[in-house]
């Protein structure tokens, strides 16, 4: 499945044991030897939730949570019935998530809502090694120039970095030294963000563990709730990505909101 594009390998993990689920990511989400994808979802039982979601990157790392990971998540749990309301909760490492299922006048599934959360700026919680109360807009020099950059917790740790043009930005490059900064002891993601309207962002991200990724959810809450912060847009903003876009809301009560699409590719049988 994907969401705007970043995929994932998903797995029912209930009725089975899965002995090394980093392996096992490492090599089914290999573009060339494998299956391919940005990372493996595994399905299983939660005690705390509906239904638990574990997810690796392609590198093998385990991540707390993925935003458009969870929409493919919520989307599949629900039309292969292994919920039963259009509205559920979903045990992550990043804690519990509240997906809602958004269908048509025919009862289409057109999109996955979900409560993503407070975003959070404390530096020791995101975490980044900065002894002010909000690591925002600081001056980081990164070689070959000086970048301004806003750090947010928003399940999983993120940086925000406007740039004036998207198309001309080394992604791969800045995202990549920006990720392995000394500031960030458990390294970090890195949204680059232009500024199209007071009510749309433009976003591209380098994914802590799995590189250059066409969409990132958690990445453009945070550019989302960054920009409204900065006063740059409002607290309801239109995230323009690679394939389409994402509707996210900071609402009143800190929470924010995220809205978009989760599509199938393919399914198939994996023999061990």
């Amino acid at each position: 499945m994907h969401g705007l594009g970043n995929d994932f390998v998903i797995i029912d993990g209930r009725d089975r044991d899965i002995q090394d689920p980093a392996d096992l990511s490492r090599r089914i989400c290999d573009r060339h030897t494998g299956v391919g994808a940005d990372g493996l979802i595994i399905i299983y039982p939660s005690d705390r939730a509906d239904i638990r979601m574990v997810i690796f990157n392609s590198d093998g790392s385990e991540a707390q949570m993925c935003g458009n990971g969870l929409r493919c998540f919520a989307r599949h749990v629900y039309q292969q019935g292994m919920v039963k309301s259009e509205s559920f909760s979903v045990e992550t490492l990043a804690g519990i998530m509240e997906p809602r299922i958004v269908t048509d006048d025919k009862g289409r599934v057109s999109a996955v809502a979900v409560n993503m959360g407070r975003p959070v700026f404390e530096p020791a919680e995101i975490p980044v090694l900065w002894n002010e109360d909000k690591f925002i807009q600081v001056p980081v020099d990164m070689g070959d120039r000086v970048y301004d950059i806003t750090a947010v917790l928003m399940g999983v740790p993120h940086v925000v970095v406007y740039v004036e043009d998207l198309e001309s930005t080394d992604v791969c490059g800045i995202g990549s030294r920006i990720e392995n900064h000394p500031l960030f002891p458990q390294k970090t993601n890195v949204n680059f963000v232009q500024l199209i309207d007071n009510e749309t962002i433009a976003v591209r991200t380098w994914e802590r563990g799995a590189g250059s990724t066409l969409a990132c959810g958690t990445g453009s809450c945070a550019a989302a709730v960054v920009s409204a912060f900065l006063g740059e847009t409002g607290k309801k903003v239109r995230v323009r990505l690679k394939l389409g876009e994402l509707l996210i809301t900071w609402n009143e009560d800190d929470r924010v909101t995220m809205e978009g699409s989760a599509s199938y590719v393919f399914s198939g049988r994996l023999y061990e």
